[in-house]
């Protein structure tokens, strides 16, 4: 993974399938204490700017050396691979100064190298995916304007290679933030404009993830019973999976507790707090152990629902756990998720959320999270 350890970049694990590559690594200095932010900031573009480039990248007076091949297309997927890892682990926080400095480095092959038309189509087609997943990141971080931006990028790129499996990605992701901003009406139809390119693939757990956008969308807009309907689909796509297509890559994640989650999300819009708590608790115990991140979202989303349903004792301890999941974890929506948490539980007249509430604020002020 771009040569370096991700222990020597300040995280505390290394994600599953994640491996070490033959660079040498960084030595980390200072006190242990140093938070890992901080040392993330100072060290990541050393790490990178320290990586060798492929014989093909390396110019003379003249202009490039060699030409680009398969070889290196393969070795800048897998760099794009390892950036799913990390995020899936950690968060889109830390990862964005790795994924922007991984494109920049297949804008420059593109535009300083020689290569082959089918090369170059895979080169063009591995900047968008790498745009896209830039996008994601900086929606993490809910910087929402930078989303937008890669974003465009990535459904430029599609439209230009006339690439389907491109197009629909981009389009689950903005209506996924057209729905987080509060634009569902936009966000279906982005769904609607992905699922009918999706058609053609025959893949089920495609389906069933553009089907959830769906219904997430329907479920703002008030459209409970449509809603209701999208999701069981979903739900039926994914018990249908392996008997179509696997689905893209990129759409991993999607699976049992994916749509667990979607569904505390349904109660929860409905105002039925007590029953989504029962999917929320499923989301939290379906959910792989590898996807960091979804877990704290999943474990505080959960504390909300307990908090709205009236269980303060659970939801404190629920929120407190949380805390656990978030030393590991840099994300834009799971911190606001925490701010949420911590003025319900601020409400509630309890002990137990008092004392939770307090811990939740102190961990935010001394992550600089504030």
């Amino acid at each position: 993974m771009f040569g370096f350890d991700p222990i020597e970049l300040g995280f505390q694990n290394r994600p599953p399938g994640v491996t070490v590559g033959s660079a040498p690594l960084l030595a980390q200095e200072g006190p242990e204490s140093v938070k890992r932010r901080a040392f993330m900031k100072d060290t990541v573009g050393v790490a990178v700017a320290g990586i060798p480039a492929p014989a093909a990248e390396r110019t003379t007076a003249t202009g490039p050396k060699g030409a680009v091949g398969t070889a290196h297309v393969i070795e800048l997927r897998e760099g794009l691979r390892s950036l799913y890892q990390l995020d899936d682990a950690y968060g889109g926080g830390d990862v964005r100064s790795l994924a922007r400095k991984h494109l920049k480095r297949i804008e420059r092959i593109i535009n300083t190298t020689s290569y082959p038309d089918t090369i170059g189509r895979q080169l063009q087609l591995l900047a968008g995916e790498t745009a896209e997943h830039c996008g994601w990141l900086y929606y993490d971080a809910d910087d929402q304007g930078r989303a937008r931006r890669y974003w465009g990028e990535a459904l430029t790129t599609a439209t230009v290679l006339s690439d389907d499996n491109l197009a629909i990605m981009v389009l689950a992701s903005l209506s996924m933030q057209a729905s987080h901003e509060g634009r569902p009406r936009q966000g279906l139809d982005l769904a609607r404009a992905a699922q009918e390119r999706a058609q053609r693939y025959g893949s089920p757990m495609l389906q069933s993830l553009l089907a959830s956008r769906e219904a997430r969308a329907l479920s703002l807009m008030g459209d409970t019973y449509t809603a209701k309907q999208r999701l069981v689909q979903s739900m039926r796509l994914v018990d249908h999976g392996e008997r179509g297509r696997p689905s893209p890559e990129w759409a991993a994640f999607h699976g049992h507790a994916e749509l667990d989650y979607a569904q505390g999300l349904y109660f929860t819009d409905a105002g039925h707090h007590g029953r989504a708590v029962q999917f929320l608790r499923a989301a939290l115990q379906h959910q792989d152990r590898t996807y960091g991140r979804n877990r704290a979202l999943y474990r505080l989303t959960l504390s909300r629902s307990l908090v709205q349903s009236g269980e303060a004792d659970e939801a404190a301890h629920q929120a407190v756990e949380s805390l656990g999941h978030l030393e590991e974890v840099e994300s834009g929506r799971v911190t606001r998720r925490l701010k949420e948490v911590t003025s319900l539980l601020r409400g509630v007249d309890a002990v137990s959320a008092r004392e939770a509430a307090d811990q939740l604020t102190e961990y935010v002020e001394m992550s600089g999270a504030a």
